[in-house]
């Protein structure tokens, strides 16, 4: 329980001003529960809490009620209605049994004009109040930025992972049939353990992307057409199961990259998905060759609808994502970094009547 002059605000008021103040206060008691005033409501005198306390919110969208403070005793609220003349723009609520004095409008307008202290308290009360209300919004702004987050970097791994969860799925049944033989058992433990092997890479990627860190990337001398003839050979079945097919337009070079398998892997694994994304129908998916003095470059083209303009200039950012309802933006950021890690360049461009194009360069091993 606390009177009106052991409040901050009012403990500089000179004896006949706490006199006046005390004259027009009014005292009132709500109920648990109970509404003070309500958004829209005219703001007709400032609050300070006698005992109990008070919750301000206000509505935030059509249907959400957003608690913004709790207001305890020797505190005031509902001054700024006061100040601007202006309809509430916020609600109060008593929560448990709760006592207020009420000071009209007219009385704190004449204090705060008759006491140069008074209106210098007041002005000091609201920006506190407003540094910790923006205090309050930033840490809620982050906080729902990092859920946000973290929904879309589970969107991204649940969708990486069913395309090898869906081949060990089907792997795994056909090695258990009855009538499978030790041959067809035997390919299947290594198919099995090659996407294991290629969920943990995955993981891995997008932690290293995600944290920021940089591990060490050890390059070797790879004939590049057999890396690709034999990465064709891996992804075929699952580019059958989404009704697709996959060509080369012609055959890789036979030169020597300096690659990191597993990575470089990893970039055709996301172009390829990309295009199969892009055919929900089903499509074809071509890839072409170009050997320069310098570079090789590789060209994969699909047969979708090509790369919206909303998106065109933002392909390559992180979390630039359109159209896709699983989609995070960072499949094609991955992509990037891989290539640049390699010495290399990627970019994209529509060809007129047909898909999309992803074209990265690599260069030649001297």
């Amino acid at each position: 329980m606390v009177n009106l002059e052991t409040c901050p605000l009012f403990s500089q008021l000179r004896p006949e001003e706490l006199e006046r103040l005390r004259a027009a206060a009014q005292e009132k008691t709500f109920a648990g529960d109970q509404e003070i005033f309500k958004e829209g409501d005219r703001g007709d005198g400032v609050y300070v809490v006698k005992s109990g306390q008070v919750q301000i919110s206000g509505l935030v969208g059509k249907d959400v009620r957003h608690v913004f403070s709790t207001v305890k005793p020797n505190e005031i609220f509902g001054e700024m209605a006061v100040l601007e003349g202006k309809p509430r723009s916020a609600s109060a609520a008593a929560l448990g049994s709760t006592s207020v004095y009420f000071i009209p409008r007219d009385e704190m307008l004449k204090l705060l004009a008759a006491s140069p202290s008074l209106a210098l308290s007041l002005l000091q009360e609201i920006s506190a109040r407003l540094r910790e209300f923006n205090r309050q919004y930033i840490e809620e702004v982050l906080q729902t930025e990092r859920l946000a987050l973290v929904g879309r970097f589970a969107r991204s791994i649940v969708h990486d992972l069913k395309n090898p969860l869906n081949i060990i799925s089907l792997t795994a049944e056909m090695a258990g049939m009855d009538k499978s033989t030790p041959e067809l058992r035997r390919l299947a433990r290594g198919r099995i353990a090659k996407q294991v092997e290629r969920i943990s890479d995955m993981v891995n990627e997008i932690l290293e992307f995600t944290q920021g860190s940089q591990t060490a990337f050890v390059p070797a001398p790879i004939d590049y057409d057999v890396f690709v003839q034999q990465l064709i050979n891996e992804i075929r079945p699952e580019i059958d199961l989404k009704s697709a097919t996959i060509e080369l337009e012609n055959a890789p070079p036979s030169t020597k990259l300096l690659l990191n398998p597993k990575r470089l892997k990893r970039v055709f694994y996301n172009l390829i998905h990309n295009a199969t994304d892009a055919m929900p129908n089903g499509g074809k998916i071509t890839l072409r060759f170009q050997h320069l003095q310098n570079d090789v470059i590789t060209e994969i083209e699909d047969s979708g609808t090509g790369i919206a303009p909303e998106i065109a200039g933002r392909l390559f950012d992180a979390f630039a994502t359109y159209g896709k309802s699983h989609g995070t933006g960072l499949g094609l950021s991955i992509c990037k970094k891989i290539v640049e890690d390699h010495h290399g360049h990627i970019a994209a461009r529509n060809e007129p009547g047909r898909g999309a194009v992803f074209y990265f360069s690599l260069p030649v091993y001297q």
